[in-house]
């Protein structure tokens, strides 16, 4: 390697670590908000629902604050386990709805870890009982759905967080930081995607499977796992794990993913609403493949311009369609797989998942003109983590950073890219206000599907 090539290398490394732990956030002021606790040393009562996997991560964080742990609900006793014993004190459910009648005077929050498909039934029943929310991201599973909960989320005065905890890191305040102050110029373009764990998101070579018969196993309820989602035979391919690559229950990649990836441009630009939307999928049928995702998609959002920013195109890559290489990049400068390039009229700002984490300026001389002390104002208040800050905003009465009313619209930019992958190669034009694309039925229908006989939201 060139004596000029590391020196580049121990220049970005140096004014990397020299602009960590700058924080810029907008908290949302509060208002009428139910509950807050005057005591900022105030313990509250949480309950956990589906505590399996990343929930149980998102319990033990809340816990970890000091929190009291008061109940613990999953329908599934064996995955569950090892977060029950964490908590003995804690009393055990299977079902989220006889926990809130029995336990409602007892809680103060939720934290929701479910499948996906449930989110929006769980979200929704808590704060109906003015429980404040902390649910896993997507928000939901449709369109219809994250309205309804944003509706609800003001109309019951509750603390809401959607669950994409790089929303409270340092990075995203600093990648908020230099578009704000105009480091990377007007920016035009977003190219973001994923490439982890693609054998999740599509489960096509196990499709052949799904004609085997498979007890339920003991200690799983399998009627309320499936809760509003139409029924099929219990099948271990997506209980516990693998529901994300199954459509009926989650999102695939870009539901996984969205929500931490694009964060940073959705909320630096206020993206917003998208114009339209269009996918292209590769090695994948919709009549032979429906039930799961394909192995790749490429899915372009078009964004009408806003205040004093232009348009934006946010270009989104998964599985084998990989974020393209800028030709601007030098020899050294490394695409991300799973994170996001976002590009502007005087250069680009690359980083990776979770709120922008490894976030840099490019080429290397804007990273010199605007990181350590060259770096931008802070603007707004640190946080101590994206548990604690629902937490206080629960205790002093104001809104979390990443609630509904945010966490929402980001999660339906997933939520229009799965409608999309059902109509490759087709514009699809997005009339946000309305909830509606513009004719075209098949894809309407989409937006609020219909829920297992018995059940509604």
């Amino acid at each position: 390697m060139s004596d000029q090539k590391t020196n580049q290398m121990n220049r970005r490394k140096f004014i990397y670590g020299a602009s960590a732990g700058v924080a810029l956030f907008n908290i949302l002021p509060g208002a009428l908000l139910r509950g807050a606790v005057s005591s900022p040393n105030a313990k509250l009562n949480v309950a956990g629902i589906g505590i399996g996997s990343r929930g149980g991560a998102d319990v033990d964080e809340v816990a970890g604050l000091g929190h009291n742990m008061v109940a613990l609900c999953d329908v599934d006793e064996k995955y569950a386990a090892k977060e029950f014993a964490k908590y003995p004190n804690a009393r055990r459910f299977t079902d989220y709805r006889v926990m809130l009648d029995k336990m409602g005077k007892e809680i103060d929050g939720v934290v929701i870890g479910t499948p996906d498909h449930t989110h929006a039934m769980i979200a929704m029943e808590a704060m109906r009982r003015g429980k404040h929310v902390y649910c896993e991201k997507p928000l939901a599973h449709s369109i219809h759905e994250v309205r309804e909960l944003m509706h609800a989320a003001t109309k019951y005065k509750v603390v809401s967080q959607l669950g994409n905890q790089g929303h409270s890191s340092d990075s995203i305040r600093r990648v908020n930081e230099w578009i704000g102050a105009g480091a990377i110029g007007q920016v035009h373009t977003v190219h973001a995607g994923c490439n982890a764990f693609q054998n999740v998101y599509c489960q096509i070579p196990n499709l052949g499977k799904l004609q085997e018969h498979h007890d339920v196993p003991a200690g799983l309820d399998y009627e309320l796992w499936l809760g509003p989602a139409q029924f099929r035979a219990y099948s271990p391919l997506w209980v516990p794990w693998n529901w994300r690559g199954f459509m009926p229950f989650g999102g695939g990649a870009i539901g996984d993913w969205i929500c931490h990836v694009v964060d940073p441009s959705f909320w630096a630009l206020d993206l917003g609403a998208p114009t339209s939307v269009q996918a292209e999928v590769t090695g994948y049928e919709l009549e032979k493949h429906g039930l799961t995702y394909p192995p790749g998609t490429k899915i372009t959002f078009e964004f009408a311009a806003k205040g004093a920013r232009g348009p934006v195109k946010l270009v989104w890559h998964d599985g084998n369609i990989k974020i393209p290489r800028p030709k601007e990049f030098s020899s050294d400068e490394k695409v991300p797989g799973t994170g996001a390039i976002i590009f502007g009229d005087k250069g680009m700002i690359v980083h990776g998942s979770h709120g922008g984490g490894g976030c840099h300026l490019v080429p290397d001389e804007l990273m010199e003109a605007h990181a350590g002390k060259n770096a931008p104002a802070e603007k707004f208040p640190r946080v101590q983590g994206h548990a604690w800050d629902w937490a206080e905003a629960i205790r002093t009465g104001r809104q979390a950073g990443s609630n509904f009313a945010y966490g929402g619209p980001l999660t339906e930019l997933a939520l229009l890219g799965l409608i999309a992958i059902r109509f490759p190669g087709q514009t699809l034009h997005w009339n946000g206000a309305k909830a509606r694309f513009a004719d075209n039925h098949e894809a309407n229908a989409l937006v609020n599907p219909a829920y297992r006989h018995g059940w509604k939201l």
